[in-house]
């Protein structure tokens, strides 16, 4: 058990590393084609939903297999009690019932009953076809009410009976219901990808929306917090939170924070206060209702999230990605505990991103990176406040495309992660990065915000710290895949737009960038049919790409036509470049492509690799040697 004070001391917590073995470093070159074993690619501790009960803070993992429920005694300060989950990616939503802690998971979404006074883990209901439980809450009766993804479902389940019902969708055409808050009649939903707060009669289903007509541009009604008829609702990606009279919805207030998004919320009756944590900026703040005022309390570190704030007496306790935070009312001083010295060890977790700068292999997943230090045979974490989708060697560095905010970090091998620049534009999800030596430029490609249209490229200069974002340059399209020679940027789309909108376009498109002059120069559509070209080389006087449908095609950068194809296994595939030959892979195999003839052959089988998101993991070491890839869920070596 681990215990600081002051702020900056919360960010070491949150920050805190563990060197574990990564496997010895190889002394003589192996036979082309041998896979060796380097241990856990990523392990992490990071926890996504969490409700208090009776002294003891229950938090729910996520991206480890399998989900893991922790019982925190805030007290002792220790992790006493563990359940594990027999089905689940993770779990965001967590509710109780009296001594039971409810839990919803995602991959699948199912819902499980917890006895924290014993050892009963139970499934009691499920959610298919829908694949998340996104909110979950307890009405004043002990009926558990839940939000759904993809369907964008409400749903309820009587513990006393063991009844559920299904409420419908809350807004037809909308995906999620992120959050959920009830009382004695109504259930308040909070919907996305566009904002929407339905409240839905408990017992007749009717439903009606709640959000005055001024905010409906708002993404999401993402978090929501209900007390004594208070409801405050959060709305981003703005930061702005209504408290509204539940007894008369019309009468409401506006709370605009600084910051772009509310995490988490806590109504305090007793002080008429009302507490919440915001990004980017990871600040713990308190709305003084009496006074009308807004006023900072902590910072724990910089991006920190607050997935939930409770109020205990004098004191605030907030979870913060793998720390417990206690935040004195009389003192103002900070103190946090990190849930992986309390007793949560660390899991092997669906990986993000790799990189390789030679010594060192980097692998990023929730809320840091991984470092392989290939001599010492050690893996240390590194903290960052986000998700690197993309990571970049430049210059000694590592340089990281990080979701959510569309941020660039940039971190030397024996440092911490250093944030330098936001993308903005509305742009959220980093999907490919690459840098062009002789631009001196970082080229980034995004996905839109939730609910949004037009990815971007943008151009990061380091030596100026000069940012260049260009917006919807293919219309109506995010930039799945980035590639550079002789000046231009190749770029690969993908007809996808923000997480909860319906494609505009048809077909996935192929752009020239020209770096000089900033603009586009032409755009095909290589493949027809195909709606992302999922990543891209640039070799030679070719343009090499590579769509989900598993279709190689190879374009003439002078004459910009396609010029030959190949056929490989479909999926979300990654090519890497090893002097004359292109590597890739889509997880299960890794196979050789000659761009010449566009020839492929098989080279490693049976990897079946586990990561999260975009493309399969593939990075070349720098002097040709090896691959670094994933099986299962552990960091491999591939001789060359």
């Amino acid at each position: 058990m681990l215990r600081r004070t002051a702020l900056t001391a919360a960010l070491l917590l949150a920050a805190a590393t563990l060197a574990v073995p990564a496997g010895p470093a190889h002394a003589e070159a192996p036979p082309p084609g041998t896979v060796t074993d380097l241990g856990p690619a990523s392990e992490v501790t990071s926890v996504n939903g969490s409700e208090l009960i009776d002294g003891t803070i229950y938090t729910a993992t996520g991206g480890v297999n399998p989900v893991v429920v922790g019982g925190y005694d805030l007290a002792a300060q220790t992790v006493d009690q563990r359940y594990e989950l027999p089905t689940g990616g993770g779990a965001w939503a967590t509710t109780s019932v009296g001594t039971d802690l409810y839990v919803g998971t995602y991959e699948p979404g199912d819902l499980y009953r917890v006895d924290t006074t014993g050892t009963g883990v139970t499934k009691v209901a499920d959610v298919s076809p829908d694949r998340y439980i996104w909110a979950l809450d307890t009405a004043p009766d002990g009926v558990v009410y839940g939000g759904t993804y993809p369907g964008g479902r409400v749903f309820s389940y009587d513990p006393a009976t063991g009844a559920t019902r299904d409420y419908g969708v809350a807004v037809p055409g909308e995906q999620y219901v992120r959050s959920i808050a009830v009382d004695a009649t109504t259930i308040y939903a909070g919907v996305g990808a566009h904002a929407h707060l339905i409240a839905i009669d408990r017992a007749t289903g009717a439903k009606r929306e709640l959000l005055p007509p001024e905010f409906a541009d708002r993404t999401f009604v993402g978090t929501l917090a209900l007390e004594n008829g208070l409801l405050a609702a959060a709305l981003s990606p703005t930061g702005t939170m209504l408290l509204i009279d539940t007894a008369n919805p019309s009468r409401y207030e506006v709370v605009q924070t600084p910051d772009s998004f509310i995490t988490a919320i806590a109504v305090d009756p007793s002080r008429n206060d009302v507490y919440l944590g915001t990004r980017p900026s990871g600040t713990l703040r308190r709305y003084d209702r009496d006074t009308g005022q807004l006023s900072t309390l902590a910072v724990p570190y910089d991006g920190a999230s607050f997935g939930r704030i409770f109020v205990t007496g004098d004191q605030l306790r907030g979870v913060v990605t793998n720390t417990v935070v206690t935040y004195d009312l009389n003192t103002g001083e900070l103190t946090g505990v990190d849930l992986t010295q309390a007793g949560m060890p660390p899991a092997p977790e669906l990986a993000m991103a790799i990189a390789t700068d030679g010594p060192r292999v980097y692998v990023s997943g929730k809320a840091g990176v991984q470092v392989h230090d290939l001599a010492a045979g050690t893996s240390t974490r590194r903290f960052l406040p986000g998700e690197a989708k993309a990571m970049t060697p430049v210059a000694g560095e590592i340089w990281m495309s990080v979701y959510t905010l569309a941020y660039l970090f940039r971190m030397a091998p024996d440092g911490d992660p250093r944030r330098v620049a936001a993308i903005g534009a509305e742009q959220t999800r980093p999907l490919d990065a690459t840098w062009s030596p002789a631009d001196g430029l970082l080229v980034v490609g995004t996905e839109p915000d939730y609910g949004r249209y037009g990815g971007a490229v943008s151009l990061y200069d380091p030596r100026t710290g000069a940012l260049d974002v260009h917006r919807d340059v293919v219309a109506d399209q995010s930039i799945r895949s980035v590639a550079v020679k002789h000046g231009t940027a190749f770029l690969g789309s993908s007809v996808n737009g923000g997480f909860g909108t319906t494609p505009r376009a048809t077909e996935a498109r192929l752009a020239g960038f020209d770096l000089a002059s900033r603009t586009k120069t032409w755009e095909i559509t290589p493949v027809p049919g195909a709606k992302q070209i999922v990543d891209l080389v640039a070799t030679g006087d070719r343009v090499i790409g590579l769509t989900e449908t598993g279709v190689l095609f190879a374009v003439d950068r002078r004459t910009r036509q396609v010029v030959s194809t190949a056929a490989v296994a479909p999926g979300q595939s990654t090519l890497v470049q090893v002097g004359a030959t292109i590597y890739g892979t889509n997880g299960r195999d890794v196979w050789q492509l000659d761009p010449a003839t566009m020839t492929v052959t098989p080279f490693v089988t049976g990897l079946n690799a586990q990561w999260y998101g975009g493309g399969a993991l593939l990075t070349a070491a720098p002097d040709g040697s090896a691959l670094y890839a994933l099986r299962g869920r552990n960091l491999v070596r591939i001789q060359l």
